[in-house]
C-alpha cells in the first residue's frame, strides 16, 4: 500500500490537459482543506478582532515572500535550468545560497523594524503587540517557502505534478493543526506557530526527490555572476509584478482594519472562498501551461506557442464564466456552509456573501493574467507585465479609496446597496466599496495583458468572441437551472441547518452544472469535446516512475 502511494506521487505526468487536470485535483484537495481551515477559524472567532490581527500579520511576510522567494522561483529558473543542461543543479544551488544570504538579512531587518511600522500600516487594530509579535513570527514562513519554491523547479522539470501539487496539501494541514492543537496552548501564537509547520511540510514534502534528482540542490562557493545577472535581470521585475498583488492587499487590508471591527476578516474569507475556483482553473492551467511555453519558445515554434496559449485561455474562458454565475447565485449557501459555525453568524455570514459576489466577478480576468504573465515570462519578457501589473495596482488602490470615500461621504446610496446586496440591518457594509474598486481594476487590467500580449507575440484573438458567447450563454443557462432550484424546488428544506442548507446548494449547484453542460452541448463547444476526449485518455494512465528504495 505504501509503495503504491509513492508510485502515485512520483508520477510522471505530461500532456497539457493531463497535467492541468491532475494539478485542478489536488488543487481540489488544497482548497478544501484550505475550506475546513477558514470553517475552523470561523468557528472559532467570528469576523472579530482576533482574526483581523490574524491576516492582518500575513500581509508583510507575505510581502517579503513575494519580493525575495518568488524573484527566483520556477517561472524565472525553468528555462535557465533547461539550458544549463548538466550544470543546472550547480545554478541553482548558487540561487539557492544566495536566497539564504539575502532572506536572512532581510528577515532580520524586517524583525527588529517591525515594532515600530506595523501598527502604522494598520491604524485600527488596537492590540498591537499581539500584531507585531505574530507578523515576526510569520517571517519564517515566506523563508521555508522560498526553498519549497526552489525544490519546485526539481518536481515540474520532472514532470512530477502530483508530488508538486501535495505541497500546498501538506502547508494548509499544518494550520489546522495549529487551530486545534497549538491555539489552546499558545493564543494567537500558537496560530502563527500552525503557520510555520505547514511551510515546513510544504517544503520537506518535495526533499526526498530533489535529494536523489540530478538537480540536487545544496551550499555553493563558486557563483557564476554573469548567469546570476541575466536571472536577476528578468526575475526583479517578475518580483515587482507579484509584489503589486501584495502591495494592494496591503493597502486594502490597512483601510479594512479602519473600518467596522471584523472587516479584515471579513474580506480576507471572501478572499479566500474566491481564490478556490481560481486556484482550481487558472493556477492549475498556468502552472501546467509554463514548462512547455518555455521549452517551445526557446526552440522558436512559435505557432505551437501560440496555440499552446490560446488552447489554455480558451479553457479558462470555458470553466471559469459559468463558475462565476453559480458562484453569485449560491453565495450565500457557499458562505453559510463553508463558514456559518460557532461566532460566525447570520450577519457575518450575508456580509461576506456580498463581498465574495463582488470579488468573484473578477475571477475570469485573474485567471487570464495569470496565463498571460507567464506566457511574457516564457517569452523572456519580463518588464511588460510589471509595467501593466503597476499601473493596474495603481488603478485598484486608487479606485478602492474612491469608491470607499464616495460610500462613506453619500450616506444616501446606503439603503440602495443595502437592498440590492441584502444586507439590510447588517453593519459594516463599506467594506464592499473596496471589494468593488479591486474588482474593477483587475478587469481592466486583464484586457490590457490580453490586448498587449496579442501584439507581443502575434497571438490572434479572433477566438475570444465565439468562447466569451458560449460561455455567456452556458454561464446565463446554469444560473438560471440554479437559481429556479434554490427558490421553487428545494423551498422545503430546512435552511436553518447545515444539513439542510448543503442540500439546497448542492442541489442547485448540479442544476446549474447540468444547465451548463447541456448548453455547452447545444451549441457543439469544441472545449466540452476536448474536456471529453482528455478524460477519455484516463488522466492518471502515464508512465510511472517508481521511486528509489532509500526514498521509500
Amino acid at each position: 500500500m505504501v509503495r503504491r502511494v509513492f508510485a502515485l506521487m512520483y508520477q510522471e505526468v505530461r500532456g497539457l490537459h493531463q497535467a492541468a487536470y491532475v494539478l485542478a485535483m489536488f488543487a481540489i484537495g488544497s482548497q478544501l482543506l484550505a475550506l475546513l481551515r477558514d470553517r475552523l477559524l470561523a468557528h472559532q472567532f467570528g469576523a472579530g478582532a482576533e482574526l483581523d490581527i490574524y491576516y492582518a500579520a500575513f500581509r508583510l511576510p507575505d510581502l517579503l515572500f513575494v519580493l525575495f522567494a518568488s524573484t527566483l522561483s520556477v517561472y524565472v529558473l525553468i528555462p535557465f535550468v533547461t539550458r544549463a543542461g548538466k550544470e543546472g543543479s550547480h545554478l541553482l544551488s548558487q540561487v539557492f545560497t544566495l536566497f539564504l544570504l539575502a532572506y536572512s538579512l532581510f528577515g532580520i531587518l524586517a524583525f527588529f523594524s517591525a515594532p515600530y511600522f506595523v501598527p502604522k500600516l494598520f491604524p485600527g487594530i488596537e492590540d498591537t503587540g499581539s500584531l507585531v509579535l505574530l507578523s515576526q513570527l510569520l517571517l519564517l514562513q515566506p523563508f521555508l517557502l522560498g526553498i519549497s519554491s526552489l525544490f519546485g523547479v526539481v518536481t515540474q522539470l520532472g514532470h512530477r505534478f502530483v508530488l508538486y501539487a501535495i505541497s500546498p496539501l501538506t502547508y494548509n494541514f499544518g494550520i489546522i493543526i495549529g487551530i486545534l492543537f497549538l491555539y489552546p496552548l499558545f493564543g494567537l501564537l500558537g496560530l502563527g506557530l500552525g503557520v510555520v509547520l505547514g511551510a515546513f511540510l510544504h517544503l520537506i514534502v518535495q526533499w526526498p526527490f530533489v535529494r536523489r534528482s540530478e538537480l540536487s540542490i545544496g551550499l555553493a562557493f563558486k557563483f557564476n555572476w554573469q548567469e546570476i545577472g541575466r536571472i536577476l535581470t528578468l526575475s526583479i521585475p517578475r518580483a515587482l509584478t507579484l509584489s503589486m498583488q501584495q502591495i494592494v492587499l496591503l493597502f486594502l487590508v490597512g483601510l479594512a482594519s479602519a473600518m467596522t471591527v471584523g472587516s479584515v476578516a471579513i474580506f480576507q474569507f471572501a478572499y479566500n472562498l474566491q481564490s478556490v475556483p481560481l486556484a482550481i482553473i487558472g493556477v492549475s492551467y498556468s502552472v501546467a501551461a509554463f514548462p512547455m511555453l518555455a521549452e517551445l519558445y526557446g526552440k522558436q515554434m512559435r505557432a505551437e506557442f501560440s496555440l499552446h496559449i490560446t488552447t489554455s485561455l480558451r479553457h479558462i474562458v470555458f470553466w471559469s464564466v459559468p463558475a462565476i454565475a453559480l458562484i453569485v447565485v449560491l453565495r450565500a449557501q457557499i458562505v453559510r456552509v463553508v463558514l456559518g459555525s460557532g461566532a460566525f453568524d447570520w450577519a457575518d455570514t450575508r456580509l461576506t456573501a456580498a463581498v465574495l459576489a463582488l470579488l468573484v466577478i473578477s475571477l475570469l480576468a485573474q485567471a487570464i493574467n495569470l496565463v498571460v504573465i507567464r506566457a511574457f515570462y516564457a517569452g523572456g519578457k519580463t518588464l511588460v507585465p510589471f509595467v501593466v501589473t503597476f499601473l493596474g495596482s495603481l488603478l485598484a488602490i486608487a479606485s478602492a479609496y474612491g469608491f470607499l470615500s464616495f460610500y462613506l461621504a453619500e450616506t444616501s446610496i446606503h439603503t440602495v446597496v443595502s437592498a440590492f446586496m441584502r444586507l439590510e440591518g447588517v453593519t459594516g457594509s463599506e467594506v464592499l466599496a473596496i471589494a468593488f474598486g479591486y474588482t474593477l481594476a483587475v478587469i481592466l487590467q486583464s484586457l490590457v495583458l490580453l490586448f498587449v500580449m496579442s501584439r507581443a507575440f502575434s497571438i490572434p484573438m479572433r477566438w475570444i468572441g465565439r468562447s466569451l458567447i458560449y460561455a455567456f450563454c452556458a454561464a446565463t443557462v446554469g444560473g438560471l437551472f440554479a437559481y429556479v432550484t434554490l427558490n421553487f424546488i428545494v423551498e422545503g428544506v430546512d435552511q436553518a441547518r447545515f444539513v439542510g442548507i448543503l442540500i439546497q446548494g448542492f442541489l442547485a449547484g448540479c442544476a446549474g452544472v447540468f444547465g451548463t453542460v447541456i448548453t455547452y452541448a447545444w451549441f457543439k463547444s469544441p472545449e466540452l469535446h476536448e474536456v471529453y476526449i482528455s478524460f477519455q485518455k484516463k488522466l492518471l494512465k502515464t508512465d510511472v516512475v517508481a521511486p528509489q528504495e532509500e526514498i521509500i
